[in-house]
């Protein structure tokens, strides 16, 4: 099939005033593996070693979190269900809630000891009530996982405590980090909580960020010796969120300086805009056979990126147009392809669709552009 040469049409409706600055590289991070990404466009801002297979340490536990959520969301379990605490949820060994065997215990109360106070007692203690035994319950944080996209993890327990077979990445908890809060703020929340008082035991959480930051409302830490310090934070500011991973940080002071660090950095050299709207005319084409001699293309949604500040007046958009378009022609047809540049780089490329319906012509148009079609 003929196409039309590409055509090149300039944003000039996204220029801002200003002159246009050169893209800022990420700061150096210390650490074995780091993520940045936006939240609402899940655009990658910075990165390193961030598809590396890593011990998450207590990282883990936003997953365990993520499947008792799911549970809860499907009414299979409830916040009032008391938990009897076995003996191997209270033998556990490493951060605590301090539960005691025997006794019962809120589904609310575990998910609080989970997140706030990362009580590993807390996550086996759910797993079991969720899944019968840990070994089950690592079967559904697997199962997640896959459909999450996370292609380079593997729980073998809920808590986080070293295995060989259990391993995830920064990229990888980044997504199920960004899923629980997409889809669970209702419990997403919890994160947030600065202290958490069970058995008469006060415990402070240890993402010591909620104290310093007041847009940071989670996420998690993590720390074993072979993991090292892992800290995933999220910041929510002027309505952006940004998710920041860090794994195999040296101390729990770096963990924190180098997640606010690349917080600070997407906050202050990236903005999310929207780049094209939907359902808005780029270009009247010409139709054969037609009522109508033209159609307006366009998108179907609206294409949202996250870009460089100041950098909008070198966003190009190419239209590509299939050459011979002949009517019937119904809305939401794809007519071709618009793809989105900024310095050569492509940001997106998209389906170009009919905006409108067009009908075919009288029987004389028909037979006019027939010939014209044949004359080609």
């Amino acid at each position: 099939m003929q196409h039309f040469s590409k055509i090149l049409i300039t944003l000039f409706f996204l220029l801002v005033s200003g002159t246009a600055m050169a893209v800022i590289p990420p700061p150096s991070v210390a650490a074995n593996g780091y993520l940045l990404v936006e939240m609402e466009t899940g655009q990658v801002l910075a990165e390193q070693n961030a598809s590396k297979k890593l011990e998450p340490a207590s990282l883990t536990k936003i997953m365990t979190a993520h499947v008792v959520f799911m549970e809860l969301e499907a009414k299979r379990i409830s916040l009032s269900d008391m938990v009897l605490i076995s003996e191997k949820a209270w033998r556990t060994q490493g951060s605590k809630m301090f539960i005691e065997v025997n006794k019962e215990v809120s589904v609310e109360d575990l998910l609080k000891g989970l997140i706030i106070q990362l009580g590993n007692d807390a996550a086996i203690a759910l797993a079991e009530h969720v899944a019968g035994s840990e070994e089950a319950f690592a079967t559904l944080m697997n199962q997640e996982a896959k459909k999450l996209g996370m292609k380079d993890s593997h729980f073998t327990n809920s808590s986080g405590l070293p295995d060989e077979n259990h391993y995830t990445t920064a990229r990888d908890i980044a997504l199920v980090t960004m899923a629980s809060i997409r889809d669970f703020p209702e419990y997403y929340k919890w994160y947030s909580e600065r202290d958490f008082t069970f058995n008469e035991i006060k415990q402070d959480n240890r993402n010591t960020l909620l104290w310093q930051d007041a847009t940071i409302d989670g996420v998690k830490t993590g720390h074993t010796e072979a993991a090292g310090y892992c800290l995933v934070s999220s910041a929510l500011r002027d309505g952006r969120r940004l998710v920041s991973v860090i794994m195999g940080a040296q101390s729990t002071s770096a963990r924190a300086t180098e997640s606010r660090k690349l917080l600070n950095y997407g906050f202050r050299f990236y903005v999310t805009k929207k780049l094209l709207s939907a359902n808005k005319p780029l270009q009247k084409v010409k139709v054969w056979k037609g009522a109508t001699e033209t159609i307006d293309v366009g998108i179907a949604k609206d294409l949202v990126q996250t870009i460089p500040h100041d950098s909008t007046d070198k966003i190009k958009a190419s239209l590509t147009v299939d050459a011979s378009l002949v009517a019937p022609i119904s809305k939401g047809t794809r007519l071709g392809s618009v793809k989105v540049t900024l310095d050569d780089k492509t940001l997106a490329t998209l389906p170009l669709v009919a905006l409108s319906d067009v009908e075919s012509g009288s029987i004389f148009v028909v037979i006019k552009d027939s010939v014209l079609l044949m004359l080609q």
